[in-house]
């Protein structure tokens, strides 16, 4: 069975998830502005669309729905990222429960 969700939606339930099993999480929302939509940064671009911390493990995922795409410079990080980094989409939803319920 093919989940389709919606990356948005995708992330809500993470983040729904993340605070049912006590994970720290993390998300820098991009705002509307006269050049169209920005993410108030410094450094490099890409960066994952989540952190979640919990008990000193961390997991910086990248969402993108089914056939959703990394950039060139989300590529980057989630190389940099090593074993922190996740490229989550809706199919993963299972592992994603199963990964942030883990005992502590």
């Amino acid at each position: 069975m093919t989940i389709e969700l919606s990356e948005e939606d995708l992330q809500t339930r993470i983040l729904q998830a993340a605070t049912l099993y006590g994970w720290r999480a993390a998300h820098f929302r991009p705002a509307r502005t006269a050049k169209g939509w920005r993410t108030p940064m410094s450094g490099d671009p890409g960066f994952p669309d989540l952190v979640l911390a919990r008990d000193g493990v961390l997991i910086v995922p990248e969402l993108k729905s089914r056939r959703g795409r990394t950039s060139p410079d989300q590529d980057l990080w989630l190389e940099a990222l090593g074993p922190h980094a996740r490229l989550w989409r809706p199919a993963d939803w299972p592992a994603i429960q199963n990964e942030l319920r883990r005992t502590r």
